[in-house]
């Protein structure tokens, strides 16, 4: 008789015990880091770049906004559940079995590295602004690998450091952009709104237009989830921490965007290359606005650099556990997978050298719109799982009280994810299934090693397949 892949895979390992040094994270550092990873430098570039469809991107927001917290509420649910480090891999292996969470850790972990390339690439971007650092050469890349690293020893030195330097950098960031939008609301000008329908593609069409620019400002919502097992109380605080981080991320979001729109004449804004810049010098005069708008930004990429480095290393982390990473991610110091951590940043160090030193800029850019592919595959899978789970009305997964809620929740967090996947286009799309298929060479690999002579020796010797 056949078996589902859920009844014929491992049993997952029980949560090993933490230490009093392991579980750092409160609610108020937990939802810094949702937040602090959803708010990394696009927010800076958001209204130039959504203004070409008018106002009508805003009801987009709104609208996106919704799915998000959707989402986010479907990850703390998921995590009462299972409230284990990695996510959307555990949930995946939990509902699936083990090639589902191995899709989920592998598409999870290559979003992580790459989007940290990206943020390095374009904090060297701001930092030319305060202190000209040029285009090329040894001294932009020294600067690119060392607003990469710096995150990377923080998380190195333990997950106290983590949270630490999380939250301060968190508050760093929100204070501008809190004074910038409080200000340029008071300062708001209709008049610079510009058409409701700039684009001239009906108001469905130009909100489904600017929702493929912002669908992707909302990833890292399930930043708590990934880190559940640093979390305390992560049956609590993980719920929480992604919905109050997701609303604080959208507020700074809405509230900015709408600021700058109603500070910067439309015609100006469309073309704008420093929207809040031009927002600053509209309502204070001068131009330092642009300094003062690069000294945020970097703020705000080296708080995404440090949560997302510590995301880098926790899916692979959880699938290594489980046999389904090499053996080497599951290796910890002071509660930080180290080896995780080291191969992700010099992945990521790697891909900076070959933008600036080769001049690879397409391939670069490439390489980045196929992350915006294989985020939403842990996404799939999670919300996935989710409904698997309510469809099969398992007493202790979910209650009954609340299936109706939870269906509604889980089909509109599913509907957010496809959302996210269509926005990514079809280069995308057919790229990222290619890279992300190339992780199953690895599974494969990995999949031999357990069930084979030499896997099976190794069990039998330590007790494993006993009964």
């Amino acid at each position: 008789m056949q078996t589902s892949p859920a009844a014929t895979r491992q049993a997952p390992r029980p949560a090993a015990p933490t230490s009093p040094e392991r579980r750092r994270f409160g609610l108020p550092t937990a939802t810094a880091l949702v937040m602090g990873n959803i708010i990394g430098g696009g927010i800076f570039m958001i209204p130039a770049a959504v203004a070409p469809f008018g106002t009508v991107s805003l009801l987009a927001f709104a609208v996106l906004t919704v799915g998000a917290i959707a989402l986010a509420l479907v990850f703390g649910q998921l995590a009462r559940r299972d409230p284990r480090t990695g996510g959307p891999y555990v949930y995946a292996r939990e509902a699936f079995g083990d090639f589902a969470g191995f899709l989920a850790a592998w598409s999870y972990w290559i979003t992580t590295w790459v989007s940290n390339a990206a943020l390095a690439v374009a904090a060297v971007g701001y930092l030319d602004v305060l202190w000209p650092v040029g285009h090329s050469g040894v001294l932009t890349i020294a600067c690119a690998l060392t607003v990469q690293w710096l995150p990377a020893l923080a998380n190195l030195a333990g997950t106290r450091y983590v949270g630490v330097v999380q939250l301060v950098s968190t508050v760093l960031k929100f204070a501008p952009l809190a004074v910038v939008s409080v200000v340029g609301l008071a300062h708001f000008d209709p008049a610079n709104l510009g058409p409701f329908d700039a684009a001239g593609d009906g108001w469905a069409g130009g909100m489904t237009a600017a929702a493929a620019i912002l669908l992707f400002s909302y990833l890292g919502v399930e930043s708590a989830a990934m880190s559940a097992g640093e979390v305390r109380d992560p049956e609590r605080n993980v719920g929480r921490a992604s919905v109050l981080g997701t609303a604080g991320a959208a507020v700074v979001y809405l509230l900015g965007t709408l600021a700058v729109f109603g500070t910067v004449a439309h015609e100006r804004l469309v073309h704008s290359t420093a929207p809040f810049s031009d927002a600053v010098n509209a309502v204070f005069g001068g131009s330092w606005g642009g300094a003062a708008v690069a000294v945020a930004a970097l703020v705000s990429m080296t708080g995404a650099l440090n949560g997302w480095t510590l995301l880098s290393a926790q899916a692979p982390y959880a699938a290594a556990k489980d046999g389904l990473f090499p053996a080497a991610f599951a290796t910890t110091r002071r509660g930080v997978p180290v080896f995780g951590i080291l191969v992700s940043v010099a992945l990521a160090s790697l891909l900076t050298v070959l933008n600036f030193a080769s001049g690879a800029k397409a391939a670069f850019d490439t390489l980045v719109l196929v992350t915006t592919f294989t985020a939403t595959v842990p996404y799939l899978l999670s919300t996935a799982a989710q409904l698997y789970w309510l469809l099969r009305g398992t007493p202790e997964k979910v209650s009954p009280p609340r299936l109706l809620r939870d269906a509604t929740l889980g089909l509109g967090a599913f509907a957010f994810s496809l959302w996210l996947l269509a926005g990514a286009g079809y280069a995308a799309v057919y790229q990222g299934v290619l890279f992300l298929f190339a992780g199953i060479l690895v599974h494969t690999y990995l999949t031999a090693r357990r069930h084979g002579p030499a896997g099976r020796s190794e069990a039998q010797s330590t007790g494993a397949d006993r009964p």
